[in-house]
């Protein structure tokens, strides 16, 4: 057991002194108070991991101690110890976040002939428990601000302006409870939104519960979202929770939501309307707080107008709508995305990959990207695991990548007719040459007139052969 800062609060001086010294002798550092008020003030004051309270004192009594420590900082752990307290009392202090009680000698005479070794080891006990909370408390804490710092704002990528769009309504509507529908091609990063507004938000140490609308069957989903009870169908061995139950003060993210079954959404409907629903095969009505969050890279519109998507639900998800722009036409992102991933699985994966020569690189900033981010991902990481060198090269890259080993098929072009990206490009380093010589050079003022930033402006001076005089 760790040793712990420990406040022995008691108006009986032996009893206080006894177990102070006790405690002392075990390792752990004791704080000792004489009354209820003033314990209630150095708690204030001090750190403390526990305190160990009796109930009955002359002016604050034990509970409401309870109750001003818990106003102060709600997760210090707290000890009853009474030697008046009925079993309504206990019940009474648990209910308002006591960890645990313990029964006292009525008297010192009768404290000096049981406060033995038994009573003691009982003390430690449950101490002990106490002390595994607080270690468990602790462990969890950090794990929540680790998941909140992984997925804080910054650390999306995305310099593009379109994207820098997104990332503003994130900020402005995460911390609300607005329900919110993540639009996009497959393989944008909907998931990855739905943490970023999720671990910024108020519910960010609640759970986020995920669940994939389009993987399971109907009558497995309808289970997975509201759980059953035991029998409810063959195979329901034991009662299960749903992930409305599970994800009860956090946020349920349900992807490819326009996949739902019509008879799903009449029942998806209902809870979000109520905040209420019943288990598979129960007759009790849960209540729940959970902050809902959806995405779907369908025509929802068009689902409506086909009668598969009911218009009620659409128009109850669509409270915000953030739309995410295929990685196609927020080309500014890749570069960026590139050198992400490359560090990203040359360290996964243990190689010495520093960086890809100007033949593959210009063939990744060619390509469109039907499957978006993460189709770039899964072609960065396989050309790190197949390189021979330390730079990856076109001959890394798949055949479909490399110009003049294509078909028009694979090209990747969606039906872009072969002059229109040169004709795109030749735009863009004209505008790029004309800011560049407004501003003297200056690159900073130059990428703000344009709307980029200036990482994005030297890679496209680069590209377009363009060169401008450093800040």
């Amino acid at each position: 057991m760790d040793p712990l800062r420990i406040f022995v609060v008691d108006d009986e001086a032996a009893q206080r002194e006894l177990i102070g010294g006790f405690l002392r002798k075990q390792g752990h550092e004791v704080l000792l108070a004489g009354s209820g008020a003033e314990a209630a003030a150095r708690v204030r004051e001090t750190r403390v991991d526990l305190v160990l309270s009796d109930f009955k004192m002359p002016g604050m009594s034990g509970l409401e101690l309870l109750r001003a420590v818990k106003a102060v900082n709600p997760e210090i752990p707290f000890i009853l110890v009474t030697a008046y307290g009925t079993v309504e009392t206990a019940v009474q202090a648990m209910k308002e976040g006591a960890a645990d009680y313990l029964t006292k000698p009525l008297d010192l005479e009768e404290l000096l002939l049981r406060i033995g070794p038994l009573d003691l080891e009982e003390l430690l006990l449950r101490i002990g428990r106490v002390s595994e909370q607080v270690r468990l408390q602790s462990a969890v804490r950090q794990l929540q601000a680790h998941l909140v710092e992984r997925h804080r704002l910054e650390g999306i990528i995305g310099e593009s302006g379109r994207m820098q769009e997104v990332l503003a309504l994130v900020k402005r509507v995460a911390p609300s409870e607005a329900t919110v529908l993540i639009r996009g091609e497959s393989g944008t990063g909907k998931e990855l939104i739905a943490r970023a507004i999720h671990f910024n938000s108020p519910r960010a140490t609640g759970p986020l519960v995920t669940l994939n609308c389009a993987a399971l069957p109907e009558h497995l989903l309808e289970s997975e979202l509201f759980g059953h009870e035991k029998g409810a169908f063959t195979g329901a061995v034991a009662q299960r929770k749903g992930r409305f139950e599970v994800a009860d003060g956090g946020s349920l993210f349900l992807d490819e939501i326009g996949d739902l079954s019509p008879a799903l959404q009449v029942k998806l409907l209902r809870v979000l309307q109520e905040r209420q629903f019943e288990r598979l095969g129960g007759n009790r009505t849960l209540a729940v707080s959970v902050r809902i969050l959806a995405a779907t890279h369908r025509d929802l519109e068009q689902a409506m107008r086909d009668g598969t998507f009911r218009e009620d639900l659409y128009y109850r998800l669509n409270v915000v709508t953030i739309q995410i722009p295929p990685l196609r036409e927020r080309r500014e992102d890749i570069p960026p995305l590139l050198d992400h991933f490359l560090r990203k699985f040359a360290e996964k994966n243990r190689r010495a990959v520093t960086g890809l020569t100007a033949a593959a690189r210009d063939a990744l900033l060619r390509y469109d990207y039907p499957g978006n981010v993460r189709e770039l991902e899964n072609l960065v990481e396989r050309a790190v695991l197949l390189t021979r060198g330390q730079v990856i090269d076109l001959p890394d890259l798949p055949v479909t990548l490399r110009p003049g080993e294509r078909g028009p098929a694979e090209s990747g072009t969606l039906g872009v007719p072969p002059r229109l990206p040169d004709l795109l490009a030749g735009i863009e380093r004209e505008a790029i040459r004309a800011a560049l010589e407004r501003h003297g050079g200056v690159q900073t003022q130059a990428a703000a007139e344009l709307g980029i930033s200036e990482r994005v402006l030297r890679y496209k001076m680069r590209k377009h052969g363009l060169e401008g005089r450093p800040d």
